[in-house]
């Protein structure tokens, strides 16, 4: 007879048969395989307790129960039915896809025994993940629909709702700064025109937090070593569309820096890590300026091979005086030395491509900043993702003077087909396309097909480079192009030069920062004769033909140190390119300079500079080639006036470009209210000043200011306006309105002139 469930309280017997009811799906070898007993073997009460345990350890299994029949066991199985789909209903918010993956981790997923438990909990995670995006209204349901065979469908209706925005932040208790000096440096906003697309109107509890530190730090900044955040409180509206945020601070009172001493062991260097304080006595603590201190005291240690370094600070306040002393605390610990450099993350580029890029060798003291060099260096190659670029410094087991340093990246994708168009006032409608491989094969090699065409002109171009021609880091880059050039023609004809041609560069790293390129190349340029030729270009054809040929030596020198090549916040660039052909039928010299500078006045205001100089002069008793001529004008040089339309006018009236530019911009940059974190995203004010000068231009004091000569045509041209860029979803936006402060009677005016990116 069966006796359900246990049967508690069996007199131990010798096994003669085991036998398993109720299995659909799962093989029975999975159960005989969990049963603590075998046939033969003395049964008895701890042995059923343990297999029924087993059993339901597995998780495949609803019940268990366990009967005896005379001398046999019976197993009798109700199995969990198994998951055939999982989908979702409603979903915007979130991937489906990436949904999926988290949820078949934690046993939600096609082919996973289905629990209840398990559904509901997933259920609530997704609630909890709601609420991280402000959509505090969104509700879950969860379905379970039987099918055949033992399965089941589960099934997640959501309903998102409209995100809760901030209605309102107060910040309490600040008397030193006002309330909108503290909410401006928030990351958080209220809605404002453009939180659609910064979504910094979502509250986020992690964002809270950073911005709260962004508060202290700001007081820190400027003294108040006392300052604290007493209370934050977040309120939502009964509709769960609207968030309040109350922030109360105690400010306490500011110190003054009046003494820094340095504790602990310098290695007999306290000097050099004197140099290296920030802070200065007499002026008011700041914050930043002692985690600078500390962070460079490390770095110097770790340039000493000392991996491990501590350095605390401890300030000493006088309350009474409102006075501070700053004590640096060294240990230094130990000195290591490197054992091995560990890559790992790179599954297409090759080991030896980042390899190279590292300062900090094998066998070698360790060195932090040779190791910080490394990092950036193989961030810079592009290959990987932004941010994820990390290096590890760990300890040998059982060495203590050992470390290994271990590099993880996370590799992006370096090739792509490009097909894109665009539209700007200078350029009119664009086209273009490209092949471009950054990383052929893993290689570190960069292969490029370019192709642009436009209503001033076509192109086409075909370039390779190889970043290290040689183990010591020469580069070398190989050009073919085909060029057609269309100078504006105010009579509305059509004519055209067309260039074609090839060069080959290197360019030799001199230090971290600068690097030398030198090459040759070759060029042939066919000027049509067509209708409409400017004067100009008839007498050069005249003369030298219309067929023309030269061998360009060039060589320039660069430096760039801005934190950023799209949004630069501070930094500089300077660049010398000189350019010359002393074989051929065109014989010239040309030289391009150029210096940028940024400077960071505030957290959110930042004043750009940029001037540019270029010069050329004939050689061999040869006037300059007409066609290396400079031009100005438009977005990158003078604004408000049209792209290529300053300097010389031919009689024909053409612009025709000159052997000789100058151009200077000031702009005022400025965060876009509203725009939260994105830094592209910036208002500017600028004033230009510039000009394109022929070989015949008279230039002096009164030409140049005052245009007393030539009809103006050779003076300065100056303009001054306001301005947008960004780096949009749709690609870079540049565009600026204007008014022309100084010009000509023949200059072409746009006050309006805008850019907007290619791809799409």
């Amino acid at each position: 007879m069966f006796q359900s469930g246990l049967a508690w309280a069996v007199d131990p017997f010798v096994l003669k048969d085991i036998r398993v009811e109720g299995l659909q799906r799962t093989d029975p070898g999975t159960v005989f395989a969990s049963l603590p007993f075998r046939i033969g073997d003395t049964y008895n009460d701890e042995k059923g307790a343990a297999a029924l345990r087993a059993l339901f350890a597995t998780g495949l299994f609803k019940d268990v129960r366990i009967s005896i029949d005379g001398n046999a066991v019976v197993v009798i199985i109700d199995e969990r039915p198994i998951i055939a789909n999982v989908n979702f209903v409603g979903l915007k918010e979130f991937d489906t896809e990436a949904l999926s993956k988290s949820l078949k981790d934690v046993g939600i997923g096609e082919g996973k025994p289905f629990d209840k438990a398990l559904a509901d909990r997933a259920e609530q995670e997704l609630k909890r993940q709601y609420l991280t995006r402000s959509l505090y209204g969104a509700e879950v349901t969860t379905t379970i629909t039987p099918i055949e065979r033992n399965r089941v469908n589960v099934s997640f209706n959501v309903t998102e709702g409209e995100p809760a925005k901030i209605a309102e932040i107060r910040i309490l208790g600040s008397k030193v700064f006002s309330e909108s000096t503290l909410q401006g440096l928030l990351e958080q906003t209220t809605t404002g025109w453009l939180t659609w697309y910064t979504k910094t109107d979502r509250y986020s509890r992690a964002k809270l937090n950073a911005d709260l530190e962004t508060i202290r730090s700001y007081y820190l900044n400027r003294g108040y070593l006392e300052f604290a955040v007493t209370s934050t409180q977040v309120t939502i509206s009964p509709d769960k569309q609207s968030i309040s945020i109350a922030i109360t601070v105690s400010e306490g009172q500011p110190y003054t820096v009046t003494g820094i001493k340095l504790e602990g062991d310098y290695l007999g260097r306290e000097e050099d890590f004197k140099h290296l304080v920030f802070l200065k006595p007499g002026e008011a603590y700041q914050g930043e300026l002692v985690a600078n201190t500390t962070r460079a005291f490390s770095d110097l240690f770790g340039t000493y091979g000392y991996a491990f370094a501590r350095v605390d600070s401890k300030p000493d306040i006088d309350r009474a005086t409102g006075q501070v002393v700053v004590t640096f605390v060294a240990e230094p610990q130990r000195r290591v030395y490197v054992r091995k450099v560990i890559i790992s993350g790179n599954s297409r580029t090759r080991d030896e491509v980042i390899r190279r890029e590292f300062r900090q060798f094998e066998a070698a003291w360790y060195d932090g900043q040779k190791i910080k060099s490394s990092r950036d260096r193989v961030e810079r190659l592009g290959y990987f993702k932004d941010k994820e670029v990390t290096i590890d410094t760990q300890e040998v087991p059982g060495a203590q003077d050992q470390v290994d340093v271990l590099l993880t990246v996370v590799e992006r994708p370096t090739g792509a087909i490009t097909v894109g168009a665009g539209y700007s006032s200078q350029t009119k409608l664009s086209f273009t396309g490209s092949i471009r491989q950054d990383n052929v094969f893993g290689s570190g090699n960069y292969l490029g097909i370019d192709v642009a065409t436009a209503r001033t002109g076509r192109q086409l171009q075909v370039s390779t480079v190889d970043p290290y021609f040689t183990v010591d880091g020469v580069s070398r880059s190989l050009d073919v192009f085909y060029r057609t050039t269309r100078p504006i023609n105010t009579l509305g004809e059509e004519y055209q030069y067309v260039t074609k041609g090839g060069a080959i560069r290197f360019g030799v790293p001199f230090s971290e920062v600068d690097t030398v390129f030198f090459g040759v190349g070759y060029e042939q340029t066919d000027i049509t004769t067509s209708k409409g030729l400017p004067n100009s270009y008839l007498l050069f054809v005249n003369q030298f033909g219309q067929r023309s040929n030269s061998i360009p030596l060039t060589i320039g020198w660069q430096r760039d140190s801005r934190d950023s090549v799209i949004s630069p916040l501070k930094g500089k660039y300077q660049r010398v390119n000189v350019e010359t052909s002393a074989i051929g039928d065109a014989k010239f010299a040309r030289i391009n300079l150029q210096y940028q500078q940024y400077f960071e006045i505030t957290n959110k205001i930042t004043l750009g500079i940029n001037s540019e100089l270029g010069w050329g002069v004939g050689l061999g008793g040869k006037p300059y080639p007409i066609f290396k001529n400079f031009y100005g004008g438009g977005l990158g040089s003078v604004r408000v006036f049209e792209a290529g339309s300053l300097g010389p006018v031919d009689p024909t009236g053409s612009y025709i470009g000159g052997n000789r530019r100058f151009n200077t911009n000031a702009e005022l940059y400025l965060p876009v209210p509203g725009s939260g974190n994105d830094k592209s995203f910036r208002i500017f004010g600028f004033a230009d000043l510039g000009g394109v000068w022929g070989p015949d231009a008279k230039l002096n004091w009164n030409t140049l200011t005052n245009g007393k000569d030539n009809e103006g045509r050779d003076m300065l041209r100056m303009s001054a306006g306001i301005g947008l860029s960004w780096i949009s979803p749709m690609g870079p936006l540049r565009l600026s309105y204007g008014k022309p402060i100084r010009k000509a009677r023949t200059d072409r005016i746009e006050k309006f002139q805008f850019q907007i990116g290619t791809a799409f």
